[in-house]
């Protein structure tokens, strides 16, 4: 995106969220990403809900105070997006638990979504937006010299 470009609009499913935020693998850029002020990332309450009670999981073994440092390092650079629900479309996630991800998108005018669930990526070129992975995703940004990776 040159300058001047509007910033892109980004829906990050909470697998991709949470990979982020607790491992130190080949996701760990994001987190400097979305805090970046470069991208516009989106959540709902719905969708927000979902990343904290994932980060509650036991198998996390967090405490609440983690929980809380976690959140810190992502819900403040979202964009919270209200009435989610009241996005109809005729695209339906065969996952009823993903289609708040789709509904997001649709409520946020998102340009894209990135996700590793095959639940979402089995629905590209049905919706508006792209929906890649996020490795995808990140050559993305490569190939468009972003410069925060």
């Amino acid at each position: 995106m040159g300058a001047g470009s509007p910033l892109m609009r980004v829906v990050f499913d909470t697998n991709t969220v949470i990979s982020a935020l607790l491992f130190r693998g080949s996701m760990a850029w994001l987190v400097a990403h979305w805090q970046s002020n470069t991208i516009i990332p989106l959540a709902s309450q719905q969708t927000a809900h979902e990343f904290l009670r994932v980060l509650a999981y036991p198998k996390f073994k967090l405490t609440e105070q983690q929980i809380h440092d976690f959140a810190a390092r992502y819900l403040p650079y979202v964009e919270r997006i209200e009435g989610i629900l009241d996005s109809l479309t005729d695209v339906q996630c065969r996952d009823v638990k993903d289609q708040i991800f789709i509904m997001l998108a649709i409520a946020g005018k998102a340009n894209i979504v990135v996700t590793g669930d095959e639940d979402l990526l089995v629905l590209r070129g049905q919706v508006p937006f792209s929906i890649v992975t996020p490795a995808e995703y990140k050559n993305f940004n490569i190939n468009n010299q972003c410069r925060y990776l």
